[in-house]
């Protein structure tokens, strides 16, 4: 379906500028994420989409700030470029689509144009729209054309980046603090900041930072005064740097980060004794997460691996998921149909759900035969693991049993009440599960008494392989570990994407996954103390911290598993 204009409404419509923070999507405040759900156009710079994308509800169409302007996005019609015309703003079937427009004069009319078509525009700003200039540029136009808008603030970039790389800005003492933008500061300014003993926040460039440096000493700082210089702040690509005014400029050399493609990436510097560059030994608490940068290969699906992926990224990790199964429905759906009307009909007095696709599975056949959640009324509903609950709860249902202990089959047998004829009218339990499913939990409820109808709910199949660059990165050593949570997990993905690379961590989730990962050759390095996914991010994170204190105590540079590698460039600095 070709592009069509986005639909018209009132003549004037809504603009909230709304300040995205540093980087990190945590900051963003909670009027911020209300303000994003409701957004008909979303416009930013590509890092700051990134940064708000997540909240924004399906179908929003975004405006690049700072796109090439010779390229056009597929599927978009932009129009003429800027600078040629105007572009329009269109989305296509419904969904995203994007729009470049490098000219902060273009975007203010494209936020113009989409406003005044009715719609809710959100024109993000990395930090706080209070301290852009930019921003303000538009709201000025907004205020002229009479377009009604609002300004959610953001934690500024100079004020959240220190405290991300643990250098608080004031001390008991609250000596005063200037903030200085480097690009349009003037000798006078620079005169200023030189003259106090005050500490002194530069937004920079990390090319620019000696000449920086260099105006501070010309205008009275002495040379020794400490700094620090943090690059992607917030971030789990963030990196800092301690020197001082004097020797910053080596230090970078140094750590060979110039001269390099990556200069002209912003920084944040803090200058001065009170800036507590030399506490930030103690203070660095971001940084010094056990797998702060680490590249985690994660093989489930987005929705399975949802709690596992946040609990890595609290150790400071960035997961990487990939599926390495499929599910797809039984090859023969009688057996599925019989028990789901059995269901209906009063058959059984349990149903057990052993993971999300089970739930996923019998509410697919409910929607076809017209069912919902009222048809579980009198049954017991039993459920394995937090996500499988969570499914169960979204589709109204509230399990009536969860293991206590151990989110697994044997932890499920453990709470599972034998059969007792007096109180249970119906000896007869339905479980729904993967082709694939041990027999643990049949074996058990037969043991305690039970009649089980096994029905074999969808099949899994080994997944399409990842795009060329996921697999050439787990083969040529670009993740930092892997977690694998079942031995099929190991043979699948060594099935579409190869043996991952032995600079990477193996962790696996017991006995049985491990050996399968030795018989494929490969080196495990942590294990889970019990079959938990929860417990195996938990051995990893251990490992980590371990062999982080291990390079401190060395004096050795902190550095990641894949920086190890043949080729790779090994980073030598100060980061902590």
């Amino acid at each position: 379906m070709s592009p069509t204009t986005l639909p018209a409404g009132p003549e004037h419509g809504h603009v909230t500028f709304l300040g995205a923070g540093p980087g990190d999507p945590g900051l963003l405040t909670l009027r911020a994420v209300e303000a994003l759900a409701n957004a008909d156009v979303l416009v930013a710079e590509h890092e700051v989409l990134d940064v708000v994308r997540e909240h924004a509800r399906q179908g929003v169409a975004e405006v690049h700030t700072d796109a090439d302007p010779s390229a056009e996005p597929a599927g978009s019609s932009s129009g003429p470029h800027p600078g040629t015309g105007t572009p329009q703003l269109t989305v296509v079937d419904g969904t995203s689509t994007t729009v470049g427009v490098p000219a902060v004069r273009d975007a203010a009319h494209l936020v113009m144009e989409a406003a005044r078509g009715g719609r809710r525009v959100v024109r993000a700003v990395s930090g706080d729209p209070g301290l852009d200039a930019d921003a303000a540029e538009e709201m000025l136009a907004c205020a002229a054309a009479g377009v009604p808008f609002e300004v959610v603030p953001g934690i500024a970039t100079a004020v959240g980046v220190p405290a991300y790389a643990g250098v608080p800005l004031r001390d008991a003492e609250g000596a005063d603090v200037r903030f200085v933008d480097a690009r349009t500061a003037s000798d006078r300014c620079w005169t200023e900041v030189g003259a106090s003993d005050g500490t002194v926040v530069v937004s920079t460039t990390l090319d620019s930072v000696a000449a920086a440096a260099g105006e501070l000493v010309a205008a009275g700082r002495k040379p020794d005064t400490p700094l620090t210089v943090t690059v992607a702040g917030t971030t789990t690509r963030q990196r800092t740097w301690t020197a001082t005014l004097g020797t910053i400029a080596q230090t970078l050399k140094q750590a060979k980060v110039l001269p390099s493609p990556e200069g002209g990436r912003p920084v944040i510097a803090v200058v001065g004794e009170r800036g507590a560059a030399a506490r930030r030994e103690k203070l660095s608490w971001f940084e010094s997460k056990p797998l702060f940068g680490w590249k985690v290969l994660v093989p489930r699906t987005k929705e399975q691996a949802a709690s596992l992926s946040d609990q890595l990224r609290s150790y400071g990790a960035v997961p990487h998921e990939v599926p390495t199964i499929a599910v797809e429905p039984p090859r023969t759906p009688q057996q599925m149909e019989r028990a789901v009307k059995g269901l209906v009909t009063g058959r059984y007095e349990w149903i057990a759900f052993t993971s999300v696709n089970a739930v996923k599975a019998v509410r697919e056949k409910f929607e076809e035969y017209g069912l919902d959640a009222r048809a579980f009324a009198g049954i017991k509903v039993a459920a394995v693991g937090e996500q499988t609950a969570k499914a169960l709860i979204a589709f109204g249902v509230k399990p009536d049993l969860v293991p206590s202990g151990e989110q697994s089959a044997a932890g499920l047998l453990e709470d599972w009440p034998p059969y007792d004829p007096v109180f249970d009218p119906i000896d007869r339990v339905f479980l729904p599960r993967a082709d694939i499913a041990t027999e643990t939990l049949v074996a058990g409820l037969i043991e305690l008494g039970w009649e089980v109808d096994d029905v074999t709910a969808y099949r899994t199949v080994r997944a399409s392989p990842p795009p060329a660059e996921t697999r050439e990165a787990i083969k040529g050593g670009g993740f930092d570990a892997v977690l694998f949570t079942s031995s099929s997990t190991v043979r699948n993905l060594v099935g579409i994407a190869g043996k991952p690379h032995n600079v990477t961590v193996i962790a696996c989730i017991g006995p049985a996954t491990a050996k399968t990962a030795e018989e494929h050759g490969l080196r495990v390095d942590v294990m889970a103390p019990e079959p938990s996914v929860h417990k195996l991010a938990e051995a990893l994170a251990d490992f980590g911290m371990k062999r982080r204190l291990a390079a401190l105590e060395a004096g050795d540079p902190v550095t990641r598993p894949s920086e190890r590698r043949p080729g790779a460039r090994r980073r030598r600095s100060t980061t902590t």
